[in-house]
């Protein structure tokens, strides 16, 4: 088994819920018709430097089509992706496209209002760094 299978294996028990859960909650034209995005966590490692912050690093698969609920991080989120093409996009701002090598940054009060996969036949796939509140899920439903 490869890494990338083996990820995408932990993250049917661990990451699926993540999203999938938040996307039923939610609701709306998306939430059940569209493939979910497969997440899973790689590390996180608490900052002794800075009481209660942490660093996590998740991957996230989108498989073709895939969409994401609205949700929010609080945290700082920098986003690179990995393989495919990737639109993304947060509340007041223009939504942006990026490509397998380029980046994308969440604020801790940003909601994440657009996520999905440029491509409706290619999977995409990307890595997330987030410095977060060691307290605080990866994943908070918005509306």
């Amino acid at each position: 088994m490869n890494a990338r299978a083996m990820w995408a294996a932990i993250a049917l028990s661990m990451g699926l819920c993540l999203l999938s859960g938040a996307a039923i909650a939610h609701g709306g034209p998306h939430a059940t018709d569209a493939p979910h995005a497969v997440v899973a966590e790689v590390a996180s490692q608490a900052l002794q430097d800075y009481p209660g912050k942490e660093i996590t690093l998740i991957t996230v698969d989108y498989p073709p089509g895939a969409v994401d609920p609205v949700h929010r991080h609080d945290a700082h989120a920098i986003v690179y992706v990995l393989d495919g093409t990737i639109i993304m996009g947060v509340r007041g701002k223009p939504e942006q496209t990026i490509k397998a090598g380029e980046t994308f940054y969440e604020g801790p009060n940003d909601v994440h209002t657009v996520g999905r996969n440029a491509s409706q036949t290619k999977p995409a796939m990307f890595v997330v760094f987030l410095l977060k509140d060691k307290e605080k899920p990866l994943l908070i439903p918005a509306k």
